[in-house]
């Protein structure tokens, strides 16, 4: 009961408990629920869920996830009396899609960053990409990642907006949980992805060209990304500038008495701040830090200038609260 109590100590929000077909996993939560309050995180990994379903009814585990790509048989009929979330695992290479016909039913999705089963794996980035789709097509569901997450992960998932993250090698192999447990929560870190892993792809950040500028084009431009801002784009996607909900206001009331002559270019910052795809995310957070005002969202150039992506920090700020 070491390890509970390290935990205990720490503060963490959820234990993660790994279930490889066996039943006697419930005398283990059994055993954690007697000696801590943290809720149990339940992932289990089996060909046949019903096998399950009647220690569900009689133990109170606020999360229960179900390994998609083990199960013999895919529609899951969870017994009512339980009144845990419910969640699906899926591993890197099992589209978003199947989780579908559980969406009507299931609370959030578990991403498998490494191989089920397997520690001491390395995060596989092509799930931040994953995770950004499926935030956009399931808004109102939450992410959970489990495999390779470090304090470098953890910065870029918390900045996602995921909602949990399980770090178990990361945690254990240090020599003091406490000390593993704030890195994962703090931003010096060191760095193996680059900005261009998790930014927001260009046509996923808000983009309005020249040539299409317009007062009306520009506010919907803003609005539609939801970013409080939008990219100003040359016909090559050369960044121009960018127009945030600051530089709109200015501008409408430089114009409040003549609206119907505002000249739409003038609201444009052509010097803005922006973030080099290939820095790291070490460079990233310096960048950021060595700046005397505060930054919510930075678009991401080339070395030839040429938008790329945006990224965004509302989730951190969030976070924070």
């Amino acid at each position: 009961m070491e390890t509970i109590q390290a935990l205990n100590d720490s503060h963490v929000d959820l234990i993660h408990v790994d279930c490889n077909d066996d039943l006697n996993v419930f005398a283990d939560i059994e055993k954690i629920q007697q000696n801590t309050e943290i809720p149990v995180d339940l992932h289990i990994i089996t060909p046949r869920a019903e096998r399950f379903y009647s220690a569900l009814e009689q133990f109170d585990i606020d999360f229960v996830t179900f390994q998609y790509e083990d199960l013999e048989n895919k529609s899951l009929d969870i017994p009512k009396e339980f009144s845990g979330q419910l969640g699906l695992a899926i591993t890197s290479n099992t589209p978003i899609s199947v989780f579908d016909q559980y969406a009507e039913d299931f609370d959030f999705i578990l991403f498998m960053a490494t191989i089920p089963g397997q520690s001491g794996g390395k995060f596989d980035p092509s799930n931040f990409r994953r995770i950004r789709a499926f935030q956009k097509k399931y808004p109102k569901k939450r992410v959970h990642v489990d495999g390779g997450v470090n304090a470098e992960v953890s910065f870029v998932l918390r900045n996602m907006g995921v909602y949990a993250s399980v770090s178990g090698s990361y945690l254990f192999n240090s020599s003091n949980i406490n000390t593993a447990l704030l890195n994962l929560k703090l931003n010096e870190i060191e760095s193996g992805f680059l900005v261009k892993d998790f930014m927001r792809d260009l046509h996923e950040s808000p983009v309005i060209y020249e040539k299409n500028l317009s007062l009306k084009n520009l506010l919907q431009a803003i609005d539609q990304g939801g970013l409080g801002f939008t990219m100003v784009l040359s016909e090559d996607n050369s960044l121009k500038g960018i127009v945030g909900n600051a530089d709109l206001r200015k501008g409408l009331l430089s114009y409040m008495d003549q609206l119907d002559e505002i000249d739409v270019s003038t609201l444009i910052n052509t010097t803005p701040l922006v973030v080099k795809e290939n820095y790291t995310v070490y460079q990233l957070l310096r960048f950021i830090k060595n700046e005397s005002r505060p930054i919510v969202y930075l678009p991401v150039v080339d070395e030839q200038n040429n938008a790329v992506g945006t990224v965004n920090f509302m989730n951190l700020i969030k976070g924070e609260l």
